[in-house]
């Protein structure tokens, strides 16, 4: 790409970046597709349109009728010879239009202008325009800022119907010999003017000296000769001019020299040079003018074309010039010597080049000799360098007392903590972004330091017992390997924190406290656990985004910087949006929590199952089960039940016969119960003794069932019934005596003589009989269940004796 064009595309990659961040889709691209006309077809929604490198000869009204939102049009490298007045009728949002090297002959015939009022840049440079007469269209371009032209003859009058435009940049793209007649320039209002000059043309005078006299900045371009001209002109004139450009430019290092000691004692303050060829460099010093009235000299993309040279005497020229800044940009200088004398420089920009450790040192002997003549520099940016140590840059500038400002960024910077750093003491500000630098760094820092960016780094931690930054108000921290947030007790009046893109995974927000000062603070895009430990964090962000006055921190890019990475459950989730419970992260409130309604539910249910009497029922279902239980798992052999007539024996006081005949044996016997039962009014043989009796009925019953109540063990027959059934337990197991109580019968009542109805009452469960109707039902279950059993079949004349 040309020079001159790079302003313009420089305005349309602007334009083309803003249309990518809004849709895609408005941007059309035709260029090099052998195009012979512009196709139909064209999206309506169309804003940047380019078809450059094609064979389209005429632009036609129809061709942009329904593109009527186009901002952006490059029709550049065709064979464009005609373009239709009307053609740009329908596109008034037009902004940037370039017809750049095509065939238009005539630039006072470019009527289609008289449509295109909104343009901002225009280029028409490269086209075979023979005078340079504008036309009444450009009187219509009051909003364009940007013109490029070219044609053989300039003259006076030419630019009239421009007088009334206030550029920003006109450049003239001159082709070879150039008619020129002096002061044509006058009527053209830019702050810039941008000279395109093509190989081996011969410089004109007039051109350079109107140049000079009428406009404030000055860029002349692709110049290979006539430096010797342009460096006497300089001295006869005094130029308007206070900033002059050479771009793409081939000089001699003496005519550099010269032109730049010349330039030194003219009223220009501001000299660029940008991508220049050096040749013929010198083996010794040049002499440099020491008074001038220029306060800032940059070379930028400055190569070698010489190999046999000082290089020491090149960079003397260069840091030895009187000027108040110096830069020397992306060019491969690999070192850089101290002024001879007290240099007045204050700003230095060495960014992009090859410094290394050495600059500017000097050897003498075995010794390292450090500058003590750049005193007066207050910004020194070494950005993109070979640096490697710290610790030895920082005895390189130990001598800049008036250093205030110190880039070092994207270098290899390292620091062992091993060795002590001697930085000077005015240090306020200092990027060391991109190295390679760890926690050791804050023992090699400029103790006045108010803004630190170690942006990039290597930093896991702020150790606590680190040098003491007590001005420090800013700390940029951003992509680092912190775990945690720092404490303040080292910074006390830190205002600004950025700690975006590190490692932190739930912060701690009570070291906030130590920063009572602090007002930013940024911990977006970090891997964040969303568990009961980030709760204090994401509280701090609520508070800062409603304002609170108590909060007095600014959470940058809250909320939607802050998202979750763990729990995978809440991956990509937006802190603000996700809720932890406080029962779930409070011990003991979540023991509370859990004890509480248990507790409640425990007194509940006993109160209820007190009024309900659940704990009969319990005990009650609970001797059903086992009856069941041993009825199905216990084996009687056969011969265990010879002699055995029936289920069981009842024994029981002749005070509770009602209740036995009228309730118990009713429930027991025919078809309810379907138990044979034997009792002593029943069963009891005439002429037996009572003893024999009770005997014989005990070991014809399965089981001996006791009724018993308070008149019970006051019966002296009951306690021989109970007696004899008790050693029948030995020989048929504790299951064969049952004990069904009728009424409470407290321990202490029982006589002495019953120990062993109290054991049994204390190793055995008993049937109580229960005053509520509603138990009876399951009392009589529990009680057959008790008492059920396979009898082998006893004779109608057996059972009646």
């Amino acid at each position: 790409m040309k020079p001159m064009t790079a302003t313009f595309w420089t305005v349309a990659m602007l334009v083309r970046l803003q249309l990518i961040a809004s849709s895609p889709d408005n941007i059309v691209d035709f260029s090099s597709k052998n195009l012979s006309s512009v196709p139909r077809d064209l999206p309506q929604k169309v804003e940047f349109l380019d078809l450059s490198c094609n064979r389209i000869q005429q632009l036609h009204r129809e061709d942009f009728q329904n593109t009527t939102l186009l901002r952006f049009l490059n029709v550049s490298w065709n064979s464009l010879e005609e373009i239709d007045p009307e053609t740009f009728f329908h596109t008034s949002h037009l902004e940037i239009l370039d017809l750049s090297h095509n065939r238009l002959k005539n630039l006072s015939g470019q009527h289609y202008l008289l449509h295109t009022r909104n343009l901002v840049v225009l280029n028409l440079a490269g086209n075979s325009f023979l005078t340079m007469t504008l036309g009444t269209g450009f009187s219509n371009l009051i909003n364009l800022e940007i013109l490029a032209v070219g044609a053989k003859n300039i003259s006076m009058g030419d630019f009239k119907n421009i007088a009334e435009v206030k550029l920003h940049t006109m450049t003239l793209s001159l082709e070879d010999e150039l008619g020129y007649e002096a002061g044509s320039l006058k009527d053209v209002h830019a702050d810039k003017l941008q000279i395109a000059f093509t190989c081996n043309e011969i410089m004109n005078h007039d051109l350079i000296t109107d140049a000079l006299l009428l406009f404030d900045e000055v860029e002349l371009m692709n110049l290979t000769d006539g430096y010797r001209d342009l460096s006497e002109q300089l001295q006869k004139v005094t130029p308007r001019t206070s900033h002059l450009y050479l771009t793409n430019i081939i000089i001699k290092w003496q005519d550099l020299t010269t032109f730049v000691n010349v330039s030194l004692k003219t009223s220009i303050t501001h000299l660029c040079i940008t991508d220049v060829a050096l040749t013929n460099l010198p083996s010794e010093d040049t002499d440099m003018n020491l008074t001038s009235n220029m306060t800032s000299f940059t070379v930028r993309r400055a190569v070698v074309k010489s190999f046999l040279f000082s290089q020491e005497a090149v960079y003397n020229f260069f840091i030895s010039l009187p000027v108040k800044s110096l830069a020397m940009l992306e060019t491969s200088v690999i070192h850089m010597t101290c002024p001879k004398s007290q240099s007045p420089l204050s700003h230095l920009d060495f960014s992009n080049c090859a410094l290394s450790d050495t600059i500017f040192s000097r050897v003498e002997g075995q010794e390292t000799v450090e500058c003590e003549d750049l005193g007066n520099v207050t910004k020194l940016i070494l950005a993109n360098n070979n640096l490697k140590s710290l610790h030895l840059v920082s005895k390189r500038v130990q001598y800049m007392r008036s250093l205030q400002h110190l880039d070092l960024s994207l270098n290899s910077l390292v620091y062992d903590g091993l060795a002590e750093c001697a930085w000077p003491p005015n240090i306020t500000s200092m990027i060391l972004s991109s190295n390679g630098l760890t926690d050791s760094i804050f023992k090699c820092l400029p103790k006045g330091i108010k803004t630190l960016d170690l942006q990039n780094n290597q930093v896991s931690a702020v150790p606590s017992s680190t040098l003491q930054m007590k001005n420090l108000t800013s700390l940029n921290l951003n992509t680092n390997r912190l775990l945690d947030l720092p404490v303040c007790n080292s910074f006390p009046i830190v205002e600004v924190l950025l700690l975006k893109s590190n490692s932190l995974h739930a912060p701690s927000v009570n070291k906030l406290n130590s920063c009572p000062k602090l007002q930013t603070l940024d911990v977006s895009h970090n891997p964040f656990t969303c568990t009961c430990a980030l709760r204090g964090f994401i509280s701090l962000g609520i508070k800062s985004e409603m304002n609170e006055i108590h909060t007095r921190i600014n959470m940058s890019d809250w909320p939607l910087g802050y998202y979750c990475t763990y729990p995978e459950a809440l991956r990509d989730s937006t802190l603000k949006h996700i809720w932890i419970p406080e029962v779930q992260c409070n011990t003991g409130l979540l023991v509370a929590t859990i004890l509480c309604p248990a507790v409640a539910i425990i007194i509940g249910t006993v109160i209820l199952c007190h009024h309900l009497d659940a704990l009969w029922y319990m005990s009650m279902i609970w001797q059903w089960t086992r009856a069941k239980h041993r009825a199905r798992t216990q084996h009687i052999r056969p011969e265990d039940l010879v002699g055995v007539e029936f289920h069981a024996f009842v024994s029981y006081s002749q005070h509770d016969t009602d209740w036995v005949h009228n309730t118990l044996l009713p429930n027991l016997e025919g078809p309810l119960g379907g138990l044979r039962i034997s009792h002593h009014e029943k069963n009891f043989v005439p002429g037996k003794s009572i003893i024999e009796n009770i005997i014989s009925c005990v070991e014809k019953s399965r089981r001996s069932m006791f009724v018993l109540s308070a008149h019970f063990i006051k019966s002296e027959w009951c306690h021989y019934e109970l007696y004899f059934a008790s050693h029948q337990r030995v020989s048929r197991g504790s299951d064969s005596v049952v004990l069904v109580l009728l009424e409470p019968l407290p321990q202490y009542l029982i006589p002495s003589k019953y120990y062993q109805l109290k054991s049994m009452m204390s190793r055995h469960t008993y049937l109580e009989w229960p005053q509520d109707r509603a138990k009876h039902r399951l009392f009589w279950a529990n009680l057959r269940a008790a008492l059920q059993a396979d009898l082998p079949n006893a004779s109608a004349t057996e059972i009646d004796e």
